[in-house]
């Protein structure tokens, strides 16, 4: 695994949408990386990003899916499972998009969102500018609702300073 040296842990941008979710979160984190995106939608911007999640990724997503079903948690499947044939112009919000539904949506910035009993899981593509440089971060938060959600995220935090930036690298 190589990890992309221009990817950088940083905290969620204050002008994005998903910085309102920040107060009272169980967790979370943001990444960046330098990105040219003038043409781009944040819509697009993720589908591209995360239709190219490494494989040893998606292998891990594998294991958490059959671990967690013996927990009551959901398989969500696997981060690169995106719809190839649907246009990103064409996502609504509460369309699926890969392992998780589309709750924001503006040519500046994603947020995607699973949830269950458990905990709230929201992810963020925001594009970025910061004097003169255009860059992507990658935020998440989540807000767990119970122990299993905390015992959750004492496995998943770890691993997930480990993945986003991996699947960040991609894009």
């Amino acid at each position: 695994m190589i990890m992309n040296s221009k990817v950088k842990e940083t905290a969620i941008p204050a002008n994005s949408k998903i910085a309102e979710d920040v107060p009272g979160a169980y967790f979370y984190d943001c990444y960046q990386t330098p990105f040219p995106h003038e043409d781009l939608s944040a819509m697009q911007i993720y589908m591209d990003t995360f239709a190219k999640t490494p494989d040893w990724v998606n292998a891990l997503m594998g294991i958490r899916n059959r671990v967690v079903t013996l927990f009551g948690l959901k398989n969500v499947g696997r981060m690169k499972n995106m719809d190839k044939s649907k246009p990103p112009e064409t996502y609504q919000v509460g369309d699926k998009a890969g392992i998780f539904s589309l709750v924001y949506k503006s040519d500046e910035e994603v947020i995607l969102c699973d949830s269950d009993k458990h905990l709230d899981v929201k992810v963020s593509v925001s594009k970025q500018n910061r004097d003169g440089q255009a860059f992507i971060a990658l935020s998440t938060v989540v807000h767990v609702h119970n122990n299993l959600g905390r015992a959750y995220m004492f496995f998943v935090g770890p691993a997930h300073k480990v993945i986003a930036p991996a699947v960040l690298a991609r894009a």
